[in-house]
């Protein structure tokens, strides 16, 4: 049986926020207040739509974004956390389940030719439109009052593992790497064999701690990280169970 390996992207396998990055692409690198101020709370996708079109009404064309893009830093370990589940390809399935959008990932992932170590992306569709311009759609519509519009995570997860089970491959483990709060939603989703590995001093890590001291029931384990090299060791445990 394998494990699982579940991904967010930004702040977790990069180290920023891939959709405030690009702002730096911008006409000196900010955006204009009234563009800033129309983002409203739970419908980010929509918001970077028009983030995206007026870098393009401003001339931002797609190779600037994608130098822009790929200059992003990864997180520390990260590349080596990539390398090990590579060379451990049979023992594991890794999937990424992101609020960034699919050129973005794309883009990162094969700068870095770590395309292949990932079975599935699940993120918000992207694509350049005939003027040249970066659109964006949200991932699903869901039900889900915990999450943002475009995208309940758990969602993803649970039709994933799902599929897979019909496909006759069920995971002896699930572990789930993210830092923010989109991902309490999908770690409420594990069971007492999973893990929760929520990055130190981030949202996701702050909520499940809160949620332990007021009891809040939870199945899985959870185990903290700063580094990919934290990650490698935890992984190098179960493998060994």
């Amino acid at each position: 049986m394998k494990i699982l390996l579940v991904f967010d992207f930004d702040n977790t396998i990069i180290d920023d926020n891939s959709d405030t990055w690009i702002i730096q692409c911008a006409p000196e690198k900010k955006l204009p207040i009234e563009l800033r101020d129309s983002y409203k709370k739970g419908f980010w996708t929509e918001f970077m739509g028009r983030v995206f079109k007026y870098l393009g009404d401003e001339g931002v064309r797609e190779d600037e974004m994608k130098r822009a893009m790929m200059s992003m830093p990864f997180t520390p370990g990260m590349l080596e956390l990539l390398n090990f589940i590579r060379k451990n390809k049979d023992k594991f399935d890794c999937i990424i389940i992101s609020d960034s959008n699919s050129v973005f990932i794309e883009w990162v992932l094969e700068a870095t030719s770590f395309y292949d170590v990932f079975d599935e992306v699940f993120t918000n569709p992207a694509a350049f439109n005939s003027s040249g311009h970066l659109t964006v759609e949200n991932y699903h519509a869901h039900s889900c009052s915990r999450c943002p519009q475009n995208l309940c995570k758990n969602v993803v997860l649970v039709e994933f593992v799902g599929k897979q089970l019909k496909q006759g491959v069920n995971y002896a483990h699930i572990v789930y790497i993210g830092d923010g709060g989109n991902d309490v939603c999908p770690v409420t989703f594990l069971k007492k064999n999973d893990v929760a590995m929520p990055r130190k001093g981030y949202t996701l890590q702050k909520t499940l701690s809160r949620m332990s001291q007021n009891l809040e029931p939870m199945e899985s384990s959870v185990v903290s990280w700063s580094s990919g090299i934290e990650i490698i060791s935890h992984l190098q445990f179960l493998i060994k169970e």
